[in-house]
């Protein structure tokens, strides 16, 4: 039996708190102009949101809270009903606890039950993919309508009562790096005129041998050690390595579908930092495609990122239109991308 088309049918994100900018930072953390000026310069992320007060220290939000409302506004903009779905599918690296499964709160919260759910652990590249293991199952022909979720709360890891100026910059770069999100998509093996079409997912770990180039700690009261830190990163390593594997992904899907550079409508890069991902791009040398970008807006969100393109992207897609997503996942080298096609 042929396999059916997968067509995404709309996209919503959520973003918690209002605007964080450097200043702000500059000033909780008690840091000088200098700081403020290196995170423009080196970093190049303007802004951010945090599920974490700043001043207080307090969890204002969950990811299952933004999971919830990015889930809820795809499925109206999707036009289906809770009960419609039976696939859904979370990719995270910083789910709330590790069990209950956040997947299955964020159903249970939409009022959705008798479906399979899957969870992914999963740095970058997991939100890529649960979209690839939600296709796949659609393709089966076992589901028609999944709801694909992916979002990371990072803030909810680091101390605001940190001495940012003891940190090591493996350290402190994550501080500023990072904001929090989600976002979700709808997939159906049902198109619609003018639906896009899922056209190709890939994943591949090409770690083998390799250090993590990041790290993210779990501590319980048996093994917390204090000179252990939440997070570690090789920024350097990040820095030599993901422009080239970025490319090497884009290649790889261009190849596989064969499509030339000139076919490409839009390109959503990986979204590291504004600065990294200005070397991405050019790494990746197309001139092209209009590129689809956003973390300078809202900090690397981490599993949010690729929905926060798609919600930028799909609205102005024409019939025809392609475009190729790319997400690399440092923390054991995985990379990953997606094609769209304007049916």
């Amino acid at each position: 039996m042929h396999a059916p088309d997968i067509h995404l049918l709309s996209v919503g994100t959520a973003l918690p708190g209002p605007v964080v900018d450097n200043a702000t930072l500059a000033r909780r953390f008690r840091m000088d102009e200098l700081w403020e000026q290196w995170i423009d310069v080196f970093v190049g992320t303007r802004t951010r949101h945090l599920a974490v007060d700043l001043e207080t220290g307090e969890a204002r939000y969950r990811l299952a809270d933004l999971c919830e409302q990015a889930g809820r506004r795809a499925l109206e903009q999707a036009g289906v009903e809770p009960s419609q779905v039976d696939l859904m599918v979370m990719g995270t690296s910083t789910p709330d606890q590790l069990m209950p499964a956040t997947v299955n709160m964020v159903a249970d919260r939409l009022g959705i039950d008798g479906l399979a759910t899957y969870q992914l652990q999963s740095g970058c590249t997991g939100a890529v993919q649960a979209l690839n293991v939600a296709r796949q199952l659609l393709m089966t022909g076992e589901h028609t309508t999944a709801l694909v979720l992916g979002g990371d709360v990072c803030s909810k890891i680091f101390d605001v009562e940190t001495d940012l100026s003891t940190l090591s910059p493996s350290e402190l770069v994550n501080v500023v790096l990072f904001g929090d999100g989600a976002g979700a998509a709808v997939l159906s093996t049902r198109g619609r005129p003018g639906s896009t079409k899922l056209v190709h997912v890939l994943t591949r770990l090409t770690g083998q041998g390799r250090a993590p180039g990041q790290q993210l700690e779990w501590f319980t009261k048996l093994d917390r050690d204090p000179d252990r830190a939440p997070s570690s990163e090789d920024y350097k390593a990040i820095e030599d390595s993901v422009p080239t594997m970025a490319a090497e992904t884009l290649r790889e899907l261009l190849d596989e579908l064969e499509w030339e550079d000139t076919d490409l409508d839009y390109l959503l890069p990986p979204q590291l930092s504004g600065r990294m991902t200005e070397k991405i791009v050019a790494r990746m040398d197309v001139r092209h495609p209009r590129e689809i970008t956003c973390v300078a807006e809202t900090g690397n969100t981490g599993n949010a990122l690729p929905f926060l393109q798609l919600e930028r992207v799909l609205p102005r897609m024409a019939t025809g239109d392609r475009a190729v997503g790319i997400a690399v996942e440092s923390s054991k080298w995985i990379k990953a991308g997606f094609a769209l096609e304007r049916v």
